[in-house]
């Protein structure tokens, strides 16, 4: 494992003076990805010094107990060994894990996209629920969530609402949640209290540095609208909205939320970048799924993932068959455990894959 962890520390030395120079300084996207690479390969190298520090602890207390010539010194050797020999297999799965290809995707930041499906009005609310859950965990989480556009359902909760994520690692956190929720329950709308199944689809696009996507402006057909909100609210008498169409691919990207017709062009240029970007990630995603079988797979936009059942109060993810008796829970934020364990499957997958040991 040292010599694994040496090229490690070698290339972390490396990029430790790279990203001091000003010609790297100067390149933006080579500075932001060698940036990216000095903060994953630290943690790495702080592992290592502790990985010495116990494997020499072992050597120091063998050789105290195998000269034995002061009682006091062995017995403290002992349970220095003792400590050692408990803490070196945790330390060395968790250098394991670590040692992963990490998906550079991950560390980006996103724009969430949940869209009422089947259910009529009960879809929307679902919806909504929805919304109100992940706003809830990022929070948690101390990530900024900031709404780009929004179609309101005619008894609440949303048609469709697209918001951003901006944290550390937000991708990597999320991107199992895309795919269809379903929910299970008597909706607010059913006066015979009859359970009804409705869904949402959420979709989470990685979102796009400038240098990522290139759009030519003039493949762009811009068109400005006022603004709408049920019942006559929140509407503006200018035309501050913004609709972005990609006359290549016919992707159309729009943000209604800012008064300033200049922010709003901005953030749905945004988001527009981010489904261009997304549409090129879906390809490389549907050629790697020919090579493994993933349980776990953030590409299916189209895959029952969830079932959110409320007179069981228990929501199930069905790729990995967990189930959580904690639904009040679940809708106010509480989705740790459904993040945790889809990361532990995927990485289980990637550690096969790779064979890192």
């Amino acid at each position: 494992m040292l010599d694994r962890l040496q090229y490690v520390k070698q290339r972390f030395d490396e990029i430790s003076d790279l990203i001091i120079q000003p010609d790297v300084i100067a390149d933006q996207k080579r500075y932001v990805q060698l940036n990216k690479e000095y903060k994953d390969l630290k943690g790495l190298v702080e592992k290592r010094e502790e990985y010495i520090t116990i494997d020499a602890n072992i050597k120091e207390a063998n050789e105290i107990i195998a000269d034995g010539s002061d009682a006091e010194m062995v017995e403290m050797a002992k349970m220095q060994l003792d400590e050692a020999k408990e803490r070196l297999p945790q330390l060395e799965e968790e250098i394991k894990f670590m040692l992963i290809p990490k998906d550079p995707e991950d560390a980006k930041n996103v724009m969430v996209e949940i869209r009422a499906g089947t259910g009529g009005d009960e879809a929307s609310i679902f919806a909504g629920d929805l919304f109100r859950m992940y706003t809830k965990y990022c929070e948690a989480r101390g990530w900024r969530t900031s709404v780009v556009d929004v179609s309101e359902g005619t008894s609440g909760g949303f048609k469709e609402v697209i918001f951003e994520v901006t944290g550390e690692d937000v991708y990597g956190t999320l991107k199992f949640e895309a795919g269809v929720h379903r929910v299970q329950r008597v909706p607010q709308t059913e006066t015979q209290g009859r359970v009804h199944t409705s869904a949402a689809t959420v979709m989470v696009l990685p979102e796009a540095e400038e240098f990522d996507v290139q759009i030519d402006m003039n493949d762009v057909r811009v068109d400005f609208f006022c603004s709408s909100g049920p019942g006559g609210q929140s509407v503006n008498t200018t035309k501050s909205a913004v609709r972005l169409t990609h006359i290549p691919t016919g992707l159309v990207a729009q943000c209604q939320d800012q008064k300033s017709q200049h922010k709003n062009k901005d953030k749905a240029l945004d988001v527009l970048r981010s489904r261009l970007y997304e549409k090129e990630l879906a390809i490389k995603q549907a050629e790697d799924a020919t090579k493994r079988s993933s349980q776990v797979s953030s590409g299916d936009r189209s895959a029952k993932i969830r079932t959110y059942n409320y007179s069981q109060g228990r929501v199930t993810d069905h790729r990995i068959g967990l189930d959580v008796f904690d639904m009040d829970g679940v809708m106010n934020g509480k989705i740790q455990k459904f993040v945790d364990e889809l990361q532990m499957v995927n990485n289980m997958e990637k550690l096969k894959e790779n064979e890192v040991f």
